[in-house]
């Protein structure tokens, strides 16, 4: 909190390059990657968080810009692997801040202005697992939109979370991740809401939307139509293999009559509940 900006960017810097770096990976994906991050800074108790959502396409171009190499369907990178990469670029940015004199320190900490002290202190950070979360993708690109419209531009609380005010007294809504995002409410004095809620006013001019690789600013006026047309390619392959797949001899049995073998066509899903309490069929010889 005493050295906001440089924190922040930090944030962003060391989050995006690990996304390049372990994408860049051939390990991994072997492409070159584009994405947006996004700052937060607030937990629904509205107390100081701060960390960074970053949103990928799931894929990115190949190295020499001749295909769009897709990511396997059960994750985009290792989370595992993206936790010690972050780590060990966020702990190596502080140490650069420290060394360059860009950080700040006051009251309790001043003893930290010591090199030595800021190197103990920074020592334990590579004991304890870091924390990086990965989520699966959107429900197609119309609901990501829709999506993002509202969360990108959030500010630390929404009105709708307001419930009363009364007796110098605040009540708001909040979420409880810890027990299944149940909604609780919260009661604070003003002058202790109004603290938590300044908490989260960026440093003047201070940019909580950013964007790389491939999306940055000054390349994707040239990467996005290139990265259209390769997608386009790869749509129009895989179009043109489907007839060849049909041709396969090996029936798909889950979708074939195992007496007449003629294609299943799917009438209803069912519940097991429902399945349940369904009566069988009549069987055709008994139909009126």
């Amino acid at each position: 909190m005493q050295n906001k900006r440089e924190i922040y960017a930090l944030l962003f810097s060391a989050s995006a390059e690990t996304l390049i770096e372990v994408a860049n990976d051939p390990k991994h994906l072997g492409a070159e990657v584009g994405f947006f991050s996004v700052l937060h800074t607030w937990n629904q108790k509205l107390q100081h968080h701060p960390h960074v959502h970053c949103v990928v396409p799931a894929g990115g171009l190949a190295p020499d810009h001749s295909r769009w190499i897709d990511s396997q369907q059960k994750f985009f990178l290792p989370v595992d692997v993206l936790k010690k990469v972050f780590r060990g670029k966020f702990v190596d940015g502080l140490r650069k801040l420290h060394a360059e004199h860009k950080l700040g320190f006051h009251g309790t900490l001043a003893t930290l202005q010591n090199p030595k002290a800021f190197a103990a202190w920074l020592r334990p950070l590579f004991r304890i697992k870091w924390m990086v979360y990965s989520k699966r993708p959107f429900a197609g690109a119309q609901h990501a939109l829709r999506y993002l419209g509202h969360y990108t531009h959030r500010v630390a609380i929404s009105n709708h979370r307001l419930v009363a005010l009364a007796d110098g007294i605040v009540t708001f809504r909040w979420r409880d991740s810890a027990h299944k995002n149940k909604k609780r409410l919260m009661t604070l004095p003003v002058d202790e809401f109004l603290r938590r809620f300044l908490l989260h006013v960026l440093p003047p001019g201070f940019v909580r939307i950013r964007h790389f690789g491939f999306l940055a600013h000054r390349r994707r006026g040239a990467s996005l139509p290139l990265c259209f047309q390769l997608l386009a390619e790869s749509d129009l392959a895989r179009t043109k293999a489907e007839p060849e797949e049909k041709t396969d001899s090996s029936p798909r049995l889950l979708w074939t009559c195992p007496r007449c073998g003629g294609p299943m066509v799917l009438i209803e899903r069912l519940s097991p509940i429902e399945l349940r309490l369904r009566s069988p069929p009549v069987p055709a010889a008994q139909q009126p």
